[in-house]
């Protein structure tokens, strides 16, 4: 009777031991992460949303330049957990790897709180002239910031996938919470996400960069202290395979080897193990789907090498299916990337007055798309998913590529309102003869507030979609691993942005721009074409939505063999049919 208490998926504790499901994981585990998401997240766009105005008023950058620092700094620090995500499923597992990183991750929250509060190391001011900073000052800034990129490569793709792995796939009354447990953990991010545009950016800019960078630091502190106060309660998950990253290079190499053997017409006559080696051994058989057939050949039995088995020829497959959907993301996180960078500097043109006294932080506005988030999250956790539950019988109400579908169309909404409002704040400065960099345009910052609104109402579709895709459709031992295609999806976007940024500049600033030659994007946002830029993300994020629409209707989710109770198999995922955006459930 004991041994029925334990979890069925074969996790253990910390120090290897099988686990009881009565007292560990589920909701009472993931209650000591969500805090640490929160004040990570908090710390995050802390930095992130405000970042371009300190480089710009403080470390006195141009604009193009501190929007191209911002982007690679950005990017870096979505693209790290690639290393992060393969030391943990190689090597460390996610609780080891979460704790060194972490660990780097408040070192960088101090050095950078240092660096912006010790006279010695930030620019000197005199009668209203600031010295340039020095490059010792400029290079222990950067460093700062690199340092959380770095220790952010190994939080990011462990921490919420190590949440996930406190529910239990095998026990139907923890599957059922687990398709929920993704819309809850983004949502205590967008808490802390929240926090940091409203009150940090606020702080920063009237009472101190060391305060509004120290703040975040020291809740960052706490909150790792309660994740180890859980310890107790976390499952982790059994590493069973030595090398799981191996078999993404020796499929494709035996594929590639018997090219020129024949396939079989039926499937069953490739090379896999019997069930009950899955059942001793605690794997998953994944399902044999007929996209990629090339990579069969891996598995053929008359090959010149031991052939792969199927499940490993499946994975495979798996990782190629998901490279499909990862780069029709790269552009609608290019557009995620203006939160932070244009949006914020167009906000600082226009009218921020609110009563007679008080100012509104451009980067504040960012806490409209967190807003939207907040309210949206519960509302499509409670009312959406279990309206559409009832049409389509999915447990997720859509399917997981449907949902990101409907992302990236009001996404594409947000950016043509963004560039209808540009089109207005150009009208404006050309009605007033408007030239000087600092003078205010008679427009009001809430004109940009509906961009900001579906940009977050987006994200609950397409991000929490994505983390959601990316960790489900994952091979097994690769769960770290698939969750990096959200994350680098991300950091290749923000990349992608400042090598447009900077392209855009340098094209259109040789007198390229248009009517009277002027730059797209320059120095003085009054004297520009950002309409055009605009314009521009406005006409590749339509197209991306034909190539997403190409590229979801030849994906095929995963089938795994999860039990095999008295000869009868049952499978686990979707159907083989392949169709557009996933309909088939």
């Amino acid at each position: 009777m004991e041994s029925k208490s334990y979890t069925n998926d074969g996790t253990v504790d910390l120090r290897g031991r099988p686990v009881l499901s009565s007292k560990t994981g589920t909701w009472k585990a993931c209650a000591f992460l969500v805090g640490y998401e929160a004040f990570e997240r908090m710390a995050f766009y802390g930095i992130a949303s405000n970042l371009v105005n300190y480089l710009t008023t403080q470390l006195h950058e141009d604009i193009v330049s501190s929007v191209t620092n911002v982007n690679n700094w950005s990017g870096s620090v979505w693209i790290t957990p690639i290393l992060g995500a393969y030391i943990a499923d190689t090597y460390l597992g996610r609780y080891w790897t979460f704790t060194i990183s972490s660990l780097l991750y408040v070192m960088g929250m101090i050095l950078l709180t240092m660096a912006v509060s010790l006279k010695f190391l930030k620019p000197t001011c005199s009668n209203g002239i600031c010295n340039k900073a020095t490059s010792s000052q400029i290079s222990f800034f950067y460093t700062s910031l690199y340092i959380i990129a770095l220790g952010a490569g190994g939080t990011k793709p462990n921490i919420s996938t190590f949440g996930a792995d406190q529910f239990d796939d095998f026990n139907p009354n923890e599957k059922k919470p687990k398709v929920s447990f993704f819309n809850w953990w983004m949502f205590s991010s967008f808490v802390g996400a929240l926090v940091a545009t409203l009150c940090l950016v606020y702080i920063q800019e009237n009472l101190g960069w060391g305060l509004g960078y120290g703040i975040p630091t020291v809740g960052l502190i706490i909150s790792l202290f309660i994740f180890y106060l859980g310890t107790p309660f976390y499952r982790h998950k059994v590493r069973k395979s030595k090398s799981p990253a191996r078999d993404l290079i020796q499929v494709p190499i035996f594929a590639f080897k018997n090219r020129k053997l024949q396939l079989p017409n039926d499937p069953s006559q490739l090379h896999e193990f019997e069930v009950q080696y899955y059942i001793d051994s605690g794997k998953r058989q994944i399902h044999h789907t007929p996209v990629f057939r090339c990579l069969d050949k891996a598995a053929l039995r008359d090959g010149s090498s031991p052939p792969c088995t199927v499940t490993q020829v499946e994975s495979i497959k798996l990782v190629f299916g998901m490279i499909l959907i990862w780069l029709v993301t790269l552009i609608p996180s290019t557009i995620w990337a203006q939160i932070n960078t244009l949006f914020v500097k167009q906000g600082t043109t226009l009218d921020r007055s609110l009563g007679s006294n008080f100012k509104i932080p451009a980067a504040s506005l960012g806490s409209f798309v967190t807003l939207s988030m907040l309210l949206s999250v519960p509302m499509y956790d409670r009312f959406f998913v279990p309206f559409m539950r009832k049409k389509t019988g999915n447990p997720r109400g859509i399917t997981l590529l449907q949902r990101l579908g409907i992302g990236f169309v009001i996404q594409v909404i947000a950016i043509a309102i963004a560039y209808a409002v540009e089109v207005r704040r150009m009208h404006m400065i050309k009605v007033h003869n408007i030239t000087n960099p600092k003078e205010v345009v008679p427009m009001s910052i809430f004109w940009l507030l509906p961009q900001y609104v579906l940009l977050g109402i987006a994200d609950v579709f397409n991000a929490i979609g994505l983390l959601e895709f990316f960790y489900d459709q994952s091979p097994e031992d690769m769960q770290s691993l698939g969750t990096t295609f959200f994350t680098s999806g991300i950091g290749v976007g923000n990349f992608l942005n400042s090598f447009l940024v900077t392209v855009v500049d340098k094209i259109t600033g040789r007198g390229g721009g248009g009517r009277r030659g002027k730059s797209w994007i320059g120095n003085n946002l009054n004297d520009c074409h950002l309409d055009y830029y605009y314009g521009f993300l406005l006409v590749m994020s339509t197209l991306n939505i034909a190539a997403f629409l190409w590229a979801s209707s030849r994906f095929i989710y995963k089938k795994e063999i999860l039990k095999v109770n008295e000869g009868c198999v049952q499978l686990e995922g979707k159907s083989l049919d392949i169709s557009p955006l996933g309909l088939q459930v």
